[in-house]
């Protein structure tokens, strides 16, 4: 399908493109990554001929078809579906003629019209329009009602809906919400045709195409496989590099102590010219050795709060007159990993800006632990950040009256050291902003970290360092994310946002995917189903050693945190004075111990089922 041969790019003094060659076959769905910058919108571009390379080409079979998502976001006076029909312009085309066409040639057109199941497109645009968050009403609605957002959407819709010959997708989930993400992993593994999709989200590299296209350091390379076994080759292919070049350098030096040693001696001087002969053909091993990649900055709180830190008692939300969210009664505890599931307009956000004293409950009872120190990180905040100012300032502002060594090791700390710290805002770049902006927040060690869509600007080892750090943060957490590993690898609870309400959502993510691809109607009820159920899903993907590993560090520092909010609550109600005044706190806590304590049951289960099979595989 794609051939891509000795292709040479550069923009000013950066070389993007560096006579990198690729071959996708027909019908492949590849992934292709590489670092932010690496120049993968630009191979895009390549592809479309939207730029002209400085060397090499690009070839494709005649009468390919090439669909991309427009950049523009369509806004017109048309409904959502006329939209998505437009985009298949030869349907489009043929009922246009169809209109006017007689005889013989209105028998052509009819039948090619069949061919292409012409009839069937409304429905077919209706299903994908649906799958990305749009209902049936919205649907009939003009394009310009909606947000540039929405709109985004839409045009990743009439993309779909034409099903090109080469899909082209860069980033399509940054617009959608969790739900309309899951919808689009289960499309795009049954897209039909060939499929080039840019994306640093790990759970539709790994669910959703069949090849990882590496772009590093202006080459291309093609792995077989998703995101995670490509993860697996790369890594033992760097360890036999390292290997070999450490073979090759000692080889390199008894060579030249020989060389050293024997050039003078008539004795030896072939031997000698022999050596330098073989030295002269050890070609340097060219190492791909990763960047690094800076930490995430989230300190945890000096001294824990006792539980519960928050407590909603028939708590209603919105704004003025209008209700968004309604009979909340929940509580978090000092350690929670939270969640929030629903899909977007549902109140996830107004939730969160109840905790972030940016939003007042309309009624009902909203109890904070006293001196609870919040920390809210939303994407609209990077807008926030002075254009005038830099890494340095921001932080200054918030260390007034220290000096400049403590104040640049703070920066070097969020990620910006030297004279990094010293670079204006405007040019740093959107994973830099957030990176900033997320320490900035979480600058005075938080009680409770909201995280909303944290991920957007993001590629996949920077998510990596987000989710250690948030792990390794030890107070309470409310996430907000389409990123489904992300989700799985921090939170310990799932709570639905939906029918003006939020409750715990009794399941897993896997639940969740089959909950949202089912229509979502009613939770599943996982709470009855018999223990042999669940241990029949651990085999259902063959994991290696260090899969498991990771995986019992992440179930050993769950059994840690449940049972120190186990400690917690229990050091709570043996204080039977504490709720001589509020009975409903007592039971509220012994409630949510029972809640702990099974939890913790399960992941203990779980640590065995892992160490046993971490046994089985050596």
């Amino acid at each position: 399908m794609i051939h891509v041969s000795e292709l040479t790019y550069r923009i000013g003094d950066r070389l993007l493109l560096d006579k990198a060659s690729v071959a996708v076959p027909t019908g492949a769905r590849v992934g292709l990554v590489g670092r932010n910058g690496a120049g993968k919108s630009t191979l895009f571009k390549l592809i479309q001929g939207e730029l002209a390379s400085e060397g090499g080409d690009v070839a494709m079979p005649r009468g390919v078809r090439i669909g991309a998502v427009s950049q523009e976001a369509p806004g017109g006076p048309e409904t959502l579906v006329e939209v998505v029909l437009a985009a298949d312009k030869e349907r489009t085309a043929l009922l246009a003629e169809a209109e006017t066409a007689d005889g013989l040639r209105r028998a052509e057109i009819e039948t090619r019209l069949v061919d292409i199941d012409a009839y069937s497109a409304p429905a077919r645009a209706a299903t994908i329009l649906h799958g990305l968050g749009f209902d049936a009403e919205a649907q009939v609605r003009p394009c310009s009602s909606f947000s540039g957002g929405w709109r985004m959407r839409v045009a990743l819709a009439a993309v779909l809906f034409a099903e090109p010959d080469l899909l082209l997708l860069d980033e399509p989930t940054n617009y959608l919400d969790l739900e309309g993400t899951i919808w689009l992993y289960d499309y795009l593994a049954r897209y039909p045709h060939t499929m080039l999709v840019i994306s640093h989200d790990r759970d539709l590299l790994d669910t959703s195409v069949d090849h990882i296209l590496h772009l590093d350091r202006g080459k291309l390379s093609v792995w077989r496989g998703g995101y995670s076994s490509f993860a697996r080759q790369l890594t033992e292919k760097r360890r036999l590099e390292a290997k070999f070049a450490a073979k090759q350098e000692a080889e390199r030096k008894h060579l030249q102590a020989f060389v050293d040693r024997f050039r003078a001696k008539a004795s030896k001087a072939r031997q000698a010219q022999s050596r330098i002969k073989k030295l002269a053909k050890l070609e340097p091993i060219s190492l791909s050795i990763e960047d690094n990649v800076l930490p995430f900055d989230l300190p945890s709180p000096e001294r824990p709060l006792s539980p519960p830190i928050v407590a909603m008692d028939r708590v209603e939300a919105g704004y003025g007159d209008r209700t968004i969210l309604k009979r909340l009664d929940l509580t978090i505890l000092p350690d929670d990993r939270i969640a929030l599931l629903g899909s977007n307009g549902n109140g996830k956000s107004t939730f969160c800006k109840l905790f972030a004293d940016k939003l007042q409950p309309l009624s009902g009872t909203l109890t904070k632990a006293a001196k609870m120190d919040v920390a809210y990180f939303a994407q609209h905040q990077l807008d926030e950040l002075a254009e005038a100012g830099t890494p340095y300032a921001h932080v200054a502002a918030r260390m007034a009256g220290q000096p400049e060594s403590k104040i640049r090791a703070r920066c070097a700390r969020l990620g910006f050291q030297g004279q990094k710290a010293d670079t204006p805002v405007t040019q740093i770049s959107g994973g830099e902003k957030a990176r900033l902006m997320m320490g900035l927040a979480a600058f005075n060690r938080p009680h409770l970290l909201i995280l909303d869509e944290p991920t957007n600007h993001l590629d996949i080892d920077s998510r990596t360092a987000l989710m250690e750090a948030v792990n390794d943060y030890e107070g309470a957490v409310i996430l907000v994310s389409h990123d489904r590993f992300l989700i799985e690898a921090c939170a310990d609870r799932l709570w639905l946002v939906a029918e003006g309400t939020v409750t715990p959502f009794d399941g897993d993510m896997d639940d969740y995917r089959k909950y949202v691809l089912s229509g979502g109607k009613k939770q599943p009820p996982r709470a009855v189903e018999p223990e042999p159920v669940r241990e029949e899903k651990a085999p259902a993907r063959p994991r290696g050693g260090a899969a498991l590993r990771k995986q019992l560090e992440t179930l050993e520092a769950r059994i840690d945190r449940l049972s120190a909010a186990i400690a917690k609550i229990d050091g709570a109600l043996g204080d039977g004075s504490a709720f001589e005044t509020d009975k409903r706190k007592a039971q509220e806590l012994a409630r949510m111990r029972s809640e702990a304590a099974k939890a913790l049951a399960a992941a203990e289960e779980d640590w065995l089922t892992v160490s046993g099979e971490l046994e089985a595989v050596g």
